[in-house]
């Protein structure tokens, strides 16, 4: 991670990432939770800015900090960053899970993933997350243009495969359709799409927007070769913002994720 630590900080240095509405000042979040130990990762867009700020839009500081500054590591600039401000970050990363994690988001993440016997929280039988772009932005994805994410893919979209190839993770879990249509883009490839009835959202009792299942393997990522297949799991619902998803819909995704994913490393 250390190598692929220093190509994300010096790209935060370079203006254009301004443009993007990248917060300049927060550090890269290469994964949360400790990547070389997860056999599970799952998958999202990009860091929030709430691992960096309050709902007022103020930094984090002291046991409310989840990930080091250009201010709580004491430097100006990322140019000056060396390789002890790089173990800080580092640390953050591995240690996440057990300090100050954004627990509104990742609980729900945890649960559609727990009947794979790996959790986020558990330091014998680790999961982690990781993201499409690792750099946290002022707004959502989905406000950047589309040349915005386009040109931000072009820039640190090989992240994710150089991360990949350096852990052990088996199983991929892709939180919505966002992260799935733009890991398609990404791999140049298409998963299987298959129509989930227990996952439906229901308005006024009526089932009207389809639960979506995504399925694939990739052995390569953005000219990067792995050394073992990783199985691909996506769900077309973003669990922690697509309104009417119930528990019973959540505990459908993971009993689906279990059997794939005890399906495929048998």
């Amino acid at each position: 991670m250390e190598v692929t630590l220093r190509r994300l900080i010096s790209q935060l240095g370079d203006s254009e990432m301004e443009s993007f509405n990248v917060i300049g000042w927060s550090s890269p979040v290469p994964s949360f939770g400790d990547l070389s130990r997860a056999t599970v990762a799952t998958l999202g867009l990009n860091p929030s800015n709430r691992e960096f700020v309050d709902r007022h839009g103020n930094e984090l500081n002291g046991e409310s900090r989840r990930f080091p500054t250009l201010s709580s590591l004491g430097i100006q600039r990322w140019s000056e960053a060396r390789s002890s401000h790089h173990a800080v970050i580092v640390e953050s990363c591995r240690a996440y899970f057990f300090r100050n994690p954004y627990d509104g988001w990742f609980k729900q993440l945890d649960h559609v993933i727990g009947g794979t016997e790996a959790s986020y929280y558990d330091d014998d039988c680790q999961a982690c997350h990781l993201d499409l772009i690792p750099f946290a932005t002022a707004c959502k994805w989905t406000d950047l243009s589309r040349r915005e994410r386009e040109r931000l893919m072009e820039i640190v979209g090989d992240t994710l495969a150089r991360l990949l190839a350096d852990s052990p993770v088996r199983i991929l879990v892709l939180n919505g359709r966002s992260v799935v249509e733009e890991l398609q883009r990404l791999s140049e490839s298409s998963f299987e799409r298959r129509e989930m009835a227990g996952w439906a959202l229901r308005r006024n009792g009526k089932a009207c927007i389809a639960g979506v299942g995504y399925k694939g393997v990739l052995s390569h990522l953005a000219g990067v070769k792995f050394d073992r297949e990783i199985l691909v799991l996506g769900y077309n619902h973003n669990l922690q913002s697509s309104f009417g998803v119930t528990n019973e819909v959540r505990d459908s995704i993971r009993r689906w994720i279990t059997k794939e994913a005890r399906e495929f490393l048998k």
